[in-house]
């Protein structure tokens, strides 16, 4: 037995040691409640075990993830608010965008685009942009790269919101760049 798991052994032994006498003491002093007390904290252990054991079922459906399949296509399932959400590596960087097919263009958020290394300083923000929430100032922008899955583009055109906007929107623009975008009734599809 190698010192690291000699330990580890001696860890559990004092935690066994100290827990189990610690119950032995309240059993014997108020034995209706201590039994109740050890089969609530059993219960939120077999829980706990249970949801680690499920997350990965778990979070398919909490935070529904894309996928590329083995022929190149990129799939995005529904998520629960209704939208298709896409991560794409803008000059190396992952942006979690929405997909908008009401979108003109590629529009980064000030964060992403900062993240993304995109200097918002210099930016002139004489572009506008109709939204449901009113016009908005865009500044336009190249992006050096941007990569979803095994798909690479250089020197894509896209606009910097001016506005608060919480995610990033992909547009038309680059979905146009596909030659199969389908949305099915839970599923989105991009085929180059």
């Amino acid at each position: 037995m190698d010192t690291e798991n000699l330990a580890r052994l001696v860890y559990l032994t004092l935690l066994l040691v100290a827990v189990g006498g610690y119950f032995l003491i309240q059993i014997r002093r108020r034995p209706g409640e201590t039994v109740r007390q050890a089969a609530l904290w059993g219960l939120i252990f077999l829980g706990t075990i249970a949801a680690a054991g499920l997350w990965d079922d778990i979070k398919g459906q909490v935070m529904p993830r894309q996928a590329v399949l083995g022929d190149g296509r990129i799939e995005a399932p529904l998520a629960p608010d209704g939208h298709y959400y896409l991560t794409a590596a803008i000059n190396g960087v992952p942006v979690r965008f929405v997909v908008d097919t009401g979108a003109t263009d590629i529009v980064l958020t000030r964060r992403d685009a900062v993240r993304a290394g995109v200097d918002t300083g210099d930016l002139a923000f004489t572009g506008q942009a109709r939204t449901a929430n009113g016009t908005i100032a865009t500044a336009p922008v190249r992006i050096a790269s941007i990569e979803l899955g095994p798909i690479h583009d250089s020197n894509v055109r896209a606009v910097v919101n001016d506005s608060q906007m919480d995610t990033s929107l992909l547009g038309m623009t680059y979905l146009t760049r596909f030659a199969r975008v389908e949305l099915t009734r839970d599923r989105l599809i991009l085929e180059r």
